[in-house]
C-alpha cells in the first residue's frame, strides 16, 4: 500500500470515529505509521486531507450513481431512480470492506453538519444530486420542483442515517430489527422513499 493510501485510510477510520475536530495530524500520520511531514507533503493541511479522504470514494461512487442513472428508461420510475442513487452506496457499504463502512459514517457526519455543505456536500455531490432531481421531474411531470428538492433531502437523510449503521434501530426495536442487515433494510427502503415522492407530487 502506497503511503498516501494508509495516511487516507487511516484519517477515513479517525474522522470516521472521532469527528474532524476530534482528530489532530499526529494522531492521524502515527496510526498510518508515518512521519508527520509525509502527510504535510502529501495533502498538507488537515482540511485538505479532510477533503481528500472525501474526494477517494466519492469519485468511485459518483460514477457508479451516474452510470446507473444514465441507464433507466425514460422516463424513469421513481423506484429505479432511488435504486441507482442509493445501491451502490449500500453495496459497498454491506460488501466493501472496512474502509467503506467508515466512510458512511464519515458522511453521515458531513451531512447533518452545515459547516460542509459548500466545501463537501455541493462540490461531491451536487452533480449526482441534479442528475436525479432531473431524473424525478420526469417520472413525476406533475409535481411542483420544490417538493422533489424536499424529497431529495428527506431521501439523502434516510440514507445516510441508514448506510452509517448506528444501532439506534436495533436498540429501539429491542432486537427485531438490526441495523448491519443493510440488504433486507434496502428493500423496504426503495419502496418507503418511492411512495414518499409520489405523495408530495399530489401535494
Amino acid at each position: 500500500m502506497s503511503t498516501k493510501d494508509r495516511i487516507l485510510d487511516a484519517a477515513e477510520t479517525l474522522f470516521a470515529d472521532a469527528g474532524y475536530d476530534g482528530v489532530s495530524l499526529r494522531q492521524i500520520t502515527s496510526a498510518a505509521g508515518v512521519e508527520l511531514a509525509l502527510a504535510n507533503y502529501h495533502f498538507g493541511p488537515k482540511s485538505d486531507l479532510f477533503l481528500a479522504v472525501v474526494q477517494r470514494r466519492a469519485d468511485e461512487l459518483n460514477r457508479e450513481r451516474m452510470t446507473l442513472l444514465a441507464a433507466l428508461p425514460d422516463p424513469p420510475t421513481m423506484e429505479g431512480l432511488i435504486d441507482a442513487f442509493a445501491r451502490p452506496f449500500m453495496e459497498k457499504s454491506l460488501r466493501g470492506g472496512a474502509g467503506w463502512k467508515s466512510y458512511a459514517r464519515l458522511i453521515a457526519q458531513i451531512a447533518n453538519s452545515q459547516r460542509w455543505t459548500q466545501a463537501v456536500m455541493h462540490t461531491q455531490f451536487d452533480p449526482v444530486a441534479e442528475a436525479f432531481i432531473k431524473g424525478a421531474k420526469r417520472a413525476l411531470p406533475e409535481a411542483d420542483p420544490r417538493n422533489l428538492y424536499w424529497g431529495f433531502h428527506f431521501m439523502v437523510g434516510a440514507m445516510t442515517m441508514t448506510f452509517a449503521e448506528t444501532g439506534r434501530i436495533d436498540v429501539l426495536s429491542r432486537g427485531k430489527c438490526k441495523s448491519g442487515a443493510l440488504d433486507k433494510i434496502y428493500q423496504r427502503m426503495i419502496p418507503f422513499l418511492a411512495a414518499g415522492f409520489r405523495r408530495l407530487a399530489e401535494a
